[in-house]
C-alpha cells in the first residue's frame, strides 16, 4: 500500500494543457494525459505519472469497437439491426410484456437488460482483492444478468447496461465463428495500424509505458493497475493510447469503417437524462458553447477515459488516473470546452 501523498509522483508537464498539472497538484489524479489532433497538427501533454503516448485501460470505449464490428456485419448482410437479439444469442430474456429486445436496442441500451455489473463483486470499477485476477467466461456474466427480470420492456426506456455488450460480443462470435477480439483485430486494429491497441483477454498487465491506477481501500491507496479484465470482456476490456483512439474515432466518424447508412444509424441517439445522448455504441456530448462532439467514455478501476471527435475533424482523447477526491465534472467539461470551443 502507498499513502495518499503518492510518494514519488513525477510532475512531468510540458505546459500545453496546464489544467492537467493542476489536477495532479490538487490531488484529484495521480496522472493525466491529453492528445488533440486536427488539420493544424498534434498537441499532447501529460502530468504526474502519465506520459504522452502512454497506454491505459479504455473501459467502455471498448463498446464503440464492438458496435462498429456489429455494424460491419450488418453491412455484409449477416446481421439485421431490428432482428431479435436472441436470433443470434440464445437465452436473451424477453421484456416485461414479452417483447424480444432487438440488436439495435442492445447496442443503444434500450433493451432493458439487467446489468450484471450491479451484482456484488462483479464491477471492475471496485476493488475486488484477489478476485481481480479471476477469469470469467462471457456466458457466466450473462447467467448472472439473465437471472434478473428486465428493467422495462424493450424500447420503452434507457438504462446503461454492460450486459448489452456481452450480448453484442457473443453475437459477433456466433455469426463469424471467431472470437470478438480476433474480429476487432482483423477489421479495425490492423487496417488502421492501431499498433498500440490491445484486446488483452486474461492478461492482467498493460504494455509499457503506462501510468498506474489506484483505488482507496480502508482509507489507504492501493495499486490497482494489474487485473484480469475478463469481467468486462466486450463491454470494457481493451487497452489503447490517445493517438490510437484519435485515429479510430476519426476513421469511424469520417465514414471509413462502415457504410453511410450504418454510420447514420450509429449516430441516431436516444435521450438518457445524463450528460450525453446515446447512439449505437456512440455517445454525443453537447458542450456549453453549443457544439457537440462524438465518442465514448470509459472507466475501469484506476483509469478514466474520454475519446471524442467533432464533425470538423478535430479529435481529443483524455485519460487520467483518478484519486479519491477525483476530478470535478466541471473541470473535465471545461477542459473539453477549451479544446473545442
Amino acid at each position: 500500500m502507498i499513502n495518499t501523498a503518492i510518494a514519488g509522483v513525477l510532475l512531468a508537464v510540458t505546459g500545453t494543457f496546464p489544467a492537467l498539472d493542476g489536477w495532479v497538484r490538487q490531488g484529484w489524479a495521480s496522472g493525466a494525459l491529453l492528445t488533440v489532433e486536427d488539420s493544424a497538427g498534434v498537441r499532447a501533454d501529460a502530468a504526474g505519472e502519465a506520459s504522452v503516448g502512454g497506454h491505459f485501460r479504455i473501459g467502455s470505449a471498448t463498446k464503440t469497437f464492438v458496435a462498429t464490428v456489429v455494424l460491419q456485419l450488418v453491412d455484409e448482410g449477416k446481421v439485421r439491426l431490428d432482428d431479435p437479439a436472441d436470433r443470434y444469442v440464445t437465452g436473451v430474456p424477453r421484456g416485461l410484456n414479452g417483447d424480444r429486445p432487438t440488436v439495435r436496442q442492445v447496442l443503444n441500451h434500450t433493451s432493458g437488460l439487467y446489468d450484471y455489473a450491479h451484482e456484488e463483486g462483479y464491477s471492475t470499477n471496485r476493488w475486488r482483492g484477489a478476485d481481480r485476477f479471476r477469469t470469467y467466461r462471457p456466458q457466466e456474466l450473462l447467467d448472472v444478468a439473465f437471472a434478473h427480470p428486465s428493467h422495462f420492456d424493450p424500447g420503452k426506456g434507457w438504462r446503461y447496461s454492460n450486459t448489452n455488450y456481452i450480448v453484442a460480443g457473443m453475437l459477433i462470435e456466433r455469426v463469424t465463428g471467431r472470437t470478438y477480439g480476433d474480429e476487432v483485430r482483423s477489421r479495425i486494429l490492423r487496417p488502421l495500424r492501431l499498433a498500440h491497441t490491445v484486446v488483452p483477454g486474461s492478461w492482467p498487465g498493460l504494455p509499457h509505458p503506462h501510468a498506474r491506477g489506484y483505488s482507496e481501500v480502508d482509507g489507504r491507496l492501493v495499486d490497482a493497475t494489474l487485473m484480469n479484465p475478463t469481467l468486462d470482456w466486450a463491454a470494457g476490456e481493451m487497452i489503447s493510447t490517445a493517438g490510437d483512439l484519435n485515429r479510430f474515432f476519426d476513421a469511424l466518424l469520417s465514414g471509413r469503417l462502415t457504410s453511410a447508412a450504418s454510420l447514420d444509424a450509429m449516430r441516431r441517439t436516444v435521450a438518457t437524462n445524463t450528460i450525453f445522448a446515446y447512439g449505437l455504441g456512440l455517445q454525443r456530448f453537447d458542450l456549453p458553447c453549443g457544439r457537440s462532439v462524438w465518442g465514448h467514455g470509459g472507466e475501469l478501476i484506476g483509469y478514466r477515459t474520454y475519446a471524442t471527435r467533432a464533425d470538423d475533424g478535430r479529435r481529443a482523447t483524455l485519460s487520467y488516473n483518478p484519486l479519491p477526491a477525483d476530478v470535478p465534472a466541471e473541470e473535465v467539461i471545461g477542459l473539453f470546452a477549451s479544446v473545442y470551443c
